[in-house]
């Protein structure tokens, strides 16, 4: 049996726990902010990395911080990086921190299940887009703010967006800028289960509990071949990252 206690952890970005047979991550206040900083992005993947070699864990359930950059002030965020000259590297750091986060959920050989809640960017979105299984509470609403900065959303949303949900919806979701609500998400298919705010937590965990005693093998066996594709996933984030270069306003 491999040593849980190195699952334990409680740091600046994230803390982590496991209960039985799931590891819960919990990311903390402001998860953005802390992400593009190397210490905090290696300690992150330190620790899927260690998730993954422990055979005890059937399933990682991921919860997104509860106060975390609305639609708002991620516009605000971009604009004052831009008003104060951010560098180009800046923004390519913020971009490639995130399309490495979601290449290794993707790639994580655990079920992978993502609780949300309230106002959720586009960006915030991307990491559920990337797990196995998405619940959010009855208050969620996905925001896009890339619409209204007028810069290509990151992280690959586009590539999940367009195999949930085919492209003309897809192209209609995202020229349209509205927000979704939990509601919405879950009749597009953005998302699998709407429950009540003051459930989330105790559904969630019952919904890792479930996928925790189906067969292992089977189920990493369909995750693998659902996400075969792989590959295009990181072409895909590669000529991301390029046309983000070539778009992003001059600094």
């Amino acid at each position: 049996m491999k040593n849980l206690a190195d699952l334990s952890i409680n740091h600046s970005l994230f803390s982590g726990e496991v209960v039985g047979e799931i590891c819960v991550l919990k990311f903390k206040a402001m998860p953005l902010l802390h992400v593009t900083e190397l210490e905090d992005k290696e300690a992150l993947f330190d620790y899927l990395g260690v998730l993954s070699r422990n055979d005890d864990i059937k399933v990682l359930l991921i919860k997104n911080a509860s106060v975390k950059m609305e639609c708002n002030e991620y516009i605000e965020f971009y604009q004052n990086m831009i008003a104060a000259g951010a560098s180009r590297q800046s923004f390519e750091r913020m971009s490639n921190a995130l399309s490495q986060f979601i290449l290794k959920l993707a790639e994580l050989n655990k079920i992978v299940i993502h609780a949300d809640s309230g106002n959720v960017t586009l960006l915030y979105m991307t990491t559920s887009l990337a797990c196995d299984y998405r619940i959010v509470a009855d208050n969620t609403v996905y925001q896009n703010p890339n619409f209204k900065l007028g810069v290509i959303p990151t992280g690959g949303s586009v590539f999940f967006l367009s195999r949930l949900l085919g492209l003309m919806t897809t192209s209609k979701l995202l020229r349209s800028g509205q927000d979704i609500t939990a509601v919405q998400a879950q009749e597009l298919g953005i998302v699998d289960d709407v429950v009540p705010l003051k459930d989330l937590d105790q559904l969630a965990l019952e919904a890792a509990r479930r996928y925790a005693r189906y067969p292992s093998r089977y189920c990493i066996g369909i995750k693998k071949l659902l996400n075969f594709d792989l590959k295009s996933l990181n072409d895909y984030l590669e000529y991301e990252n390029q046309l983000f270069r070539k778009l992003i306003r001059p600094c």
